[in-house]
């Protein structure tokens, strides 16, 4: 436990860099945000560690930004799509309120100990799970959960063990989901799953992205579904992912810095690259850009004419986050695959980490994402063309109304 002293500074610290890196795009007023901290300060630097975490959680908060935390260097997150590899909605079975299994992703902590989409979860080491409150799962620990079918009254006890994660450069942990699942659903159908968009660049992801769309060719895949549903965001890897859907180099969206941002910029005057196929290229456009303001308007790559265009369908849901956010919102802008499922999470910033001492990190946006006509997706998200929602009792029975209706579109 620190003591006050090291507390205060702390809170201070976080302060300095909230009004020198923060991306604004809540229209914060910086003064009235720090006389806030200032008239708390005393009191979070008193408090335990519990109440003290919490406590700038909630005056970070008020930032009225995505990509926002303060935790420990022992942190264990609070998504268990981040720890288990499972997302959780809250349903409604039988007049109460329970959690339901809804994205699994493959290979997962969840799904290794037999967890599916549909089922709910009845307790956590004990514990009821009830809504709002979250089920703790953490890095490095072995837990036994409850789990039920909807309507049903008979339980089932699974175990989920949890690896170790350590705090990731410029990222909080992650138990990392396998990157890219496909498969041919039915003849010349094919499906692309993407939990992830994986390594810093996306160099990586573009390497298993491109095998995976070879070989559904291959299968005479004339037709795609892109599942983004649970997807956890990452890397660069999502302009790889949309540069399948044109055949040309056309803007997918601009980054802009905060100093961009205060001093004002014209879209249209931004630098335009192309995102790099090689790590080469990537390295070549960070010497370009580290001695200038990286605000730039990405491109897709130009990979030509694919059979399957013209008729994509792309699958999002309330947890599709981030850089799967910014996947979607260029496929809807540019029509060229139909939405279909729930609205995304509107979460869109770019974000890095900064140590604040005695173990604490800050997590915060500095950068904003915004599509080529200006408009962005953060704090409102991305509405699919067709509203689609899953019916627990249909999922659990493996009846996915989303992916069917996605089927019937490209019938």
């Amino acid at each position: 436990m620190t003591d006050q002293t090291q507390r205060l500074a702390v809170i201070s610290q976080v302060k300095t860099l909230v009004l020198k890196h923060h991306f604004n795009i809540g229209n914060v007023d910086y003064v009235e945000w720090c006389r806030e901290v200032d008239q708390q300060s005393a009191t979070l630097a008193a408090a335990d560690d519990g109440v003290f975490e919490e406590g700038i959680r909630a005056l970070l908060a008020k930032l009225k930004s995505s990509h926002t935390n303060f935790y420990a260097a022992d942190v264990n997150s609070t998504r268990p799509q981040h720890v288990i590899g499972a997302t959780l909605r809250s349903v409604i079975d039988c007049g109460h309120p329970r959690w339901m299994f809804l994205d699994v992703f493959e290979d997962s902590p969840a799904a290794r100990a037999g967890a599916n989409p549909g089922q709910l979860l009845v307790s956590v080491d004990g514990t009821p799970a009830i809504p709002p409150g979250v089920p703790a799962f953490r890095f490095g620990q072995y837990h036994c959960v409850t789990t039920q079918l909807p309507r049903q009254q008979e339980t089932r006890n699974i175990a989920i063990t949890v690896p170790q994660r350590k705090t990731r450069k410029g990222r909080p942990p992650l138990i990392e989901p396998k990157s890219v699942i496909h498969r041919m659903l039915r003849p010349h159908v094919g499906l692309l799953k993407v939990p992830f968009f994986s390594g810093s660049f996306g160099i990586r992801f573009s390497k298993l992205l491109k095998a995976a769309v070879e070989d559904l060719k291959s299968n005479a895949c004339d037709r795609l579904i892109i599942d983004l549903r649970g997807c956890l965001g990452g890397s660069l890897g999502f302009a790889h992912l949309v540069s399948y859907l044109c055949a040309d180099q056309v803007p997918i969206g601009y980054d802009v810095t905060r100093k961009r941002l205060q001093r004002g910029y014209t879209a249209t005057q931004l630098p335009r690259v192309p995102m790099p196929k090689t790590k080469a290229g990537v390295l070549y456009c960070l010497a370009r850009f580290a001695v200038q303001d990286k605000s730039l308007m990405l491109l897709t790559q130009g990979l030509g004419r694919q059979p399957f265009h013209g008729h994509v369908v792309m699958l999002i849901n309330e947890f599709t986050n981030s850089a799967g956010e910014m996947a979607a919102q260029f496929a809807k802008d540019r029509r060229l695959a139909a939405l279909v499922g729930e609205k995304t999470m509107g979460n869109v910033l770019g974000s890095t980490t900064f140590n604040v001492g005695n173990g604490y990190t800050l997590y915060m946006p500095v950068v904003g994402w915004y599509s080529p006509n200006g408009s962005y997706a953060e704090g409102s998200g991305v509405q699919p063309d067709l509203l689609v929602d899953i019916d627990p009792e249909g999922l659990a029975g493996g009846n996915d109304a989303q992916l069917n209706r996605a089927l019937d579109i490209l019938q």
